[in-house]
């Protein structure tokens, strides 16, 4: 399995977020990457291969126009007020305020966000078309008959929306690799989501649609961000209702549990029949995770990684979250390794 990665992912360093009322070192840092590397490489896993740069269009066929100027921009904007800092919102539009993009960039922080956990620096912008090009050139492999590949991408994608960052994402690379894929003629793609946290900006994307299925194994939302979509009864709508399957369950699920809602999925994308399956890969369902409250343990990744096997479909994994550093590479690579041996 080819893994996809970039170092330009570092350009996105140094940022903060807001957490326990506190502003932070965000939990989603450089090391993460890092620590994944040393441990496929420990394994024999790879080769590593550097993504090819597919320019902006992709991102377009998924995300509106003028959040993705903003992306661009924002930076810039944003230092010729005189600052230095880190650019974080601290702004939002409550229900019945007019949505309007503003000028100034304090105004269009918030225009642009749902939450406090999306900081920018001066190498996000670099960073965020990085990580996305990691995930098309994962698309290019599937496209060319690999059976499998791993988008290494950095940051995550799987929280924003088509005009809305948040939860560290800025792109969704998933939703642009599964558009990328319709694209170049796969009737239907199916998105499986094992990330701890519900995958928003994905079911947002695709909720009316029907040419691809997204399945999310998550926590409660009455419990854990996002908190305001993740329901089991958000089913889909209009040619979409019935392609979007979510499987909420409570803090301090095990393996046990979780993997119940590993096979419910897997039998939904099996009826579904797609031409091709990604997985938004988030590890930080493990025990230890600092951010996290489910159960899962290292030797578990693996026999994810061989359940998603067991499917039989073209596979891109993309990269999302975890935040035990310390086992982020051990648990990324036993899902791999899981899938490889299986």
């Amino acid at each position: 399995m080819k893994i996809i990665h970039t170092p330009r992912h570092l350009g996105h360093s140094g940022h903060v977020e807001l957490n326990n009322g506190q502003i932070v070192p965000a939990f989603e840092k450089p090391e993460r990457v890092a620590m994944i590397l040393d441990a496929i490489g420990a394994r024999g896993l790879g080769p590593l291969i550097e993504p090819t740069v597919h320019g902006l269009d992709p991102l377009l066929a998924v995300h509106d126009p003028a959040y993705v100027r903003f992306l661009a921009q924002a930076w810039e904007l944003w230092t010729a007020e005189g600052r230095e800092t880190p650019a974080l919102p601290s702004f939002w539009r409550a229900p019945g305020m007019r949505f309007i993009e503003p000028d100034a960039i304090d105004g269009k922080l918030g225009h642009f966000s749902f939450d406090a956990g999306c900081c920018i620096v001066a190498g996000t912008w670099d960073a965020v078309q990085a990580g996305a090009d990691a995930a098309l050139t994962g698309v290019d492999l599937l496209s060319g008959g690999e059976r499998a590949a791993f988008a290494l991408c950095r940051p995550p994608g799987h929280h924003a929306h088509a005009g809305t960052m948040g939860g560290y994402c800025f792109i969704n690379n998933a939703a642009v690799a599964a558009q990328s894929l319709r694209d170049r003629g796969a009737a239907r793609v199916a998105i499986l989501d094992v990330d701890y946290h519900h995958g928003n900006g994905t079911q947002a994307i695709f909720y009316e649609r029907g040419d691809v299925l997204v399945c999310n194994i998550h926590a409660d939302p009455r419990q854990e961000f996002p908190y305001f979509l993740g329901y089991a009864d958000e089913t889909g709508a209009g040619a979409g209702e019935g392609f979007n399957a979510n499987f909420p369950l409570p803090w301090g699920t095990d393996y046990e549990g979780w993997s119940a809602a590993l096979e419910a999925a897997c039998g939904r994308v099996n009826a579904f029949a797609p031409d091709a399956l990604i997985v938004s890969l988030g590890v930080d369902t493990y025990k230890h995770d600092p951010i996290s409250q489910f159960r899962l343990d290292s030797p578990d990744y693996l026999r994810i990684g061989r359940r998603i096997a067991a499917l039989g479909l073209p596979t891109l994994f993309v990269m999302e979250g975890g935040y035990a550093v310390e086992a982020i590479g051990v648990n990324v690579a036993n899902t791999l390794e899981g899938f490889e041996t299986a």
